[in-house]
């Protein structure tokens, strides 16, 4: 119950950072800074994928990442090249 409530809040805190309502005044890397300015918002981002993910919610699958290619009897991955069993 008390995990559930901290992933609700980890998640909405993060969106609302990503929204800024404060038009870039609160930011805790300036996004100026080179290379390293936007690590802020990736994390916020992280931050959102992970709790969808801890609510059963997977984003990521329609970037391809997600396991492809399990044979249903061994449960081994098949290589794309080789005929099937």
């Amino acid at each position: 119950m008390i995990k559930n409530i901290l992933v609700l809040f980890a998640g909405l805190l993060s969106l609302v950072y990503l929204v800024n309502p404060t038009a870039g005044v609160l930011e805790l890397i300036p996004d100026n800074l080179p290379i390293i300015g936007n690590l802020d918002e990736a994390a916020a981002c992280a931050l959102i994928l992970a709790a969808f993910r801890y609510y059963g919610i997977d984003l990521t699958s329609f970037l391809g990442r997600g396991v492809k290619g399990r044979s249903q009897s061994s449960g081994r991955k098949e290589d794309p090249g080789s005929p099937p069993s």
